[in-house]
């Protein structure tokens, strides 16, 4: 049988002046070339459309509307509504994922956020258990990489503080059942190519450690 690996690249930049999506695709290749049984499905959230969540797409708490309720949506907005709907059968239906994006801001692009919101969903990535949210994803073995590049070295004293990114990103998956959650860090891009091309070549020197720590 088949499975899905899903690259979800959040970076404007094309990739080969992008440091984490030039880890990113590095990172795939090897992955499918040791896993020949995965298929790969991209999204580039820069380029690929993310609708803007509405208050009348939704029923509850993270619950999109149903058919009936639907069905008295304008046009526009039962084609948002299913838009939403593919994104986060989409992401059901991976169990391996890549994230690539830079650190803006001490976290990541907007986009990353937007998508994020669009799978999270009731009664599909997530549930209702007493009025709690519980993670859906842990019926299957799933893994998730964040690779993200940033220009100045961090210190490990401060990562925590100023890694927000990768924070909300170990917390999100977290959420949502996603058994193993692991990063690999292109710190120090700097000013150069040739400071850019070290961090890429030391943050792919993490691929293997990464892929074999994975569930699938």
């Amino acid at each position: 049988m088949r499975k899905t690996l899903l690259y979800i690249s959040c970076n404007s930049k094309p990739e080969k002046m992008s440091s984490s999506k030039t880890v990113a695709r590095l990172f795939i290749q090897k992955f499918i070339e040791k896993n020949p049984d995965f298929d790969v499905e991209e999204i580039d959230l820069f380029k690929d459309y993310i609708p803007r969540l509405e208050y009348e797409y939704f029923a509850g708490r993270s619950a999109l509307v149903e058919e009936k309720a639907l069905k008295q949506l304008d046009d526009y907005s039962q084609k948002e509504v299913k838009r939403i709907n593919d994104l986060c059968d989409q992401f059901m239906k991976a169990r391996v994922y890549v994230i690539a994006a830079p650190m803006w801001s001490s976290s990541f692009p907007p986009q990353l956020k937007e998508y994020f919101d669009c799978v999270i969903q009731d009664k599909k990535t997530i549930k209702f258990e007493n009025k709690k949210p519980k993670g859906k994803l842990n019926d299957l073995d799933r893994s998730l990489v964040y690779i993200q590049s940033s220009g100045g070295k961090i210190p490990v004293y401060t990562k925590p503080m100023l890694n927000r990114g990768v924070s909300y990103i170990k917390y999100i998956s977290k959420f949502m059942g996603i058994k193993k959650t692991k990063e690999i860090l292109v710190d120090g891009t700097g000013n150069t190519e040739e400071e850019r091309l070290a961090s890429i070549d030391k943050a792919s020197n993490e691929i293997e450690k990464v892929m074999k720590s994975l569930k699938y």
